[in-house]
């Protein structure tokens, strides 16, 4: 390490970078107050934990641009390499999207489309049981800004935002005093209902442990009693794990709430029942609107998934695990979701957008990802990008690339940048593939475009 008093160079100047957003998680806080110093972050200001090791942990990696088949190259040579890879394809695969912008997003889902591949995102192995409730059953939702000023009775079900969402309970949730909560945590009784007691159990007011995997009998014992069913105490008790008078408290305490929520989380969507769990507390949320007010939201994990769901929906019509091989999207998951599609050895090329599956998939999928050509766009080395055919090193989104965001509320945030990068962003490695395969597979007079690969600095913007 330089020492700078000896070497006689100069502190870079300190800026500060106002409401900077944070794309850890799904709360995407855009109040933060960051000090930059030259390509550092010194201080990230009402930052959570997890914020603050996201901002001050971040540095700009030692390492090429681009790297095809293991040795550096050109971004332009990447993208040339990137695009006849996935132009040959047979059956490519586009996957990830999450953390990344939604104007990258948005070039990836045409990308795909152009492709004629299958198009996921990491929702298909989070939150993909909720995606397929909404189209079932659809969602009773609402802004966190009107929790913060109106929820009064907040529940959560198989989530832990003490730890997944740090900031949650004190910026929208609990703590904070609201138009009709003015008393902030005294004005608001909370339940969090999971198979374990969780530090997130210990803020609550009532915490009901219930059996593992019986998050379906629990929802639709509510439901019962909801619409006024009488229900055998014994047999109550046997399936979820609770006395009958338990349930009839909550459902109560649930019909006398001015304004009622719950949040639920992967201990709910990726636990027995999946989607069918998250169809029985959608419904159980329209059912309790006949009594008073409730809402029911995902508790989203990366920065920018909400953003990927939506994005993916505007251009399909579907949130996750789309088929575009016939030209017109087909939804399918199990079948169309990447982890299946590659675990059953069917896609011959893959592009992977800001996501990891080498450290996450099942071990038949890793193993067919390592066997085919793909392309990982990443900040960081990770396990997918050292096994990539072509890897592109890209600018962290947020930190070094301005652009859009959805909170897990569906509202659109802005991202204020602290410092420029010197890697391109993801959309500008998008833009240029997309161009490329564009004239590969539907050749057309495009004047200043080519297959071959560019010359150094020409890579379109």
């Amino acid at each position: 390490m330089i020492d700078r008093e000896r070497s006689g160079a100069a502190e870079p100047e300190l800026k500060i970078v106002e409401d900077a957003t944070c794309t850890f998680c799904g709360c995407v806080c855009d109040d933060i107050e960051l000090h930059v110093q030259g390509d550092r972050i010194v201080e990230a200001k009402r930052a959570c934990v997890l914020g603050t090791a996201w901002f001050l942990n971040h540095h700009v990696e030692d390492r090429p641009a681009c790297l095809i088949r293991g040795k550096p190259a050109s971004v332009e040579e990447g993208i040339h390499e990137a695009a006849r890879i996935l132009a040959e394809a047979k059956y490519p695969l586009v996957y990830g999207l999450s953390d990344t912008t939604v104007e990258a997003q948005r070039v990836a889902a045409s990308l795909a489309d152009w492709l004629g591949a299958c198009l996921d995102t990491t929702t298909s192995v989070c939150h993909g049981p909720s995606g397929m409730a909404f189209q079932g059953v659809g969602e009773v939702t609402c802004s966190l800004g009107e929790v913060r000023n109106r929820g009064d009775l907040i529940i959560f079900w198989g989530s832990n935002p003490a730890e997944s969402h740090p900031r949650h309970f004190t910026k929208y949730s609990l703590m904070p005093k609201g138009l009709f909560v003015p008393n902030g945590r005294r004005d608001r009784t909370c339940v969090v209902v999971d198979v374990r007691k969780t530090k997130s159990a210990k803020a609550a007011d009532i915490f009901i442990q219930i059996k593992p995997r019986a998050d379906f009998e629990a929802l639709w014992t509510l439901r019962a009693l909801a619409k006024g069913l009488e229900l055998d105490a014994r047999q109550v008790e046997q399936d979820t794990g609770q006395p009958l008078a338990v349930w009839q408290d909550l459902v109560e305490r649930m019909k006398r709430a001015r304004f009622g929520v719950i949040f639920f989380g992967m201990g709910l969507t990726m636990t027995r029942g999946k989607h069918a769990n998250s169809e029985a507390l959608l419904a159980l949320t329209r059912d309790l609107n006949r009594h008073t007010r409730f809402v029911c939201k995902p508790n989203r994990g990366h920065g920018n998934v909400t953003g990927a769901d939506n994005v993916v929906s505007w251009r399909t019509g579907f949130p996750f695990g789309v088929n575009l091989a016939r030209g017109y999207p087909r939804f399918n998951p199990g079948e169309y979701t990447a982890a299946d599609v590659l675990a059953r050895g069917e896609a011959d090329a893959a592009l992977i957008l800001a996501s990891d599956p080498m450290a996450n998939f099942s071990q038949p999928a890793r193993e067919h990802l390592k066997r085919i050509p793909y392309v990982a766009l990443d900040p960081k080395e990770t396990p997918t990008t050292r096994h990539a055919t072509v890897a592109f090193t890209v600018a962290t989104y947020g930190i070094n690339v301005p652009g859009t965001v959805y909170r897990m509320d569906d509202v659109p945030i802005p991202l204020r940048p602290a410092f420029p990068s010197p890697f391109p962003s993801d959309q500008e490695i998008l833009e240029g593939i997309e161009r490329l395969v564009r004239q590969w597979k539907y050749p057309r007079p495009q004047p200043g475009l080519s297959l071959r690969p560019a010359a150094a600095g020409s890579l379109h913007r």
